[in-house]
């Protein structure tokens, strides 16, 4: 992360509209990890509880992607590209089961987890958006997504 920031300029980072959608989702994130755990955010992967782990999980998830994101445009490499946008997918799907995870846990406020859940989908459009920006998907025409699938 330190290397791309080095590369890239932070206010360079700051125009770049995906990076501050995931900077929102890093807020929202922290957000919802605070109020579902009652455990300081930084002794979270300590607890057993699997409240806690969950929250933890999405917490470590939610900050990763603004540092692949940095990772990316930082680079001329295509193949680190689409590797950072395949990890970054990967990411937002856990987030999402991890959402479903504290829901069938018993957090009693859902509307937390759809705010979490809505600002995932706002995020993913402009993933997209930028995806297609960082380069051709290649000769097979494919990004790789279905490589997890075999």
């Amino acid at each position: 992360m330190l290397i791309a920031l080095k590369k890239m300029s932070y206010n360079n980072l700051r125009s770049v509209p995906v990076y501050r959608k995931a900077l929102e989702l890093c807020i929202m994130s922290r957000e919802l990890a605070s109020y579902v755990s009652n455990k300081d955010l930084l002794h979270l992967y300590q607890s057993n509880s699997l409240r806690d782990i969950m929250a933890d999980a999405i917490l470590t998830d939610a900050i990763l992607i603004p540092q692949q994101i940095a990772r990316a445009e930082s680079s001329n490499s295509l193949a680190v590209r689409r590797k950072s946008a395949r990890f970054i997918n990967i990411m937002t799907r856990n987030i999402l089961s991890y959402c479903n995870g504290l829901e069938k846990d018993g957090v009693k406020e859902k509307e937390y987890l759809n705010l979490l859940r809505k600002e995932i989908r706002s995020f993913r459009r402009s993933f997209k958006k930028w995806r297609k920006s960082i380069g051709p998907a290649g000769s097979s025409g494919s990004w790789g997504f279905n490589d997890y699938l075999y």
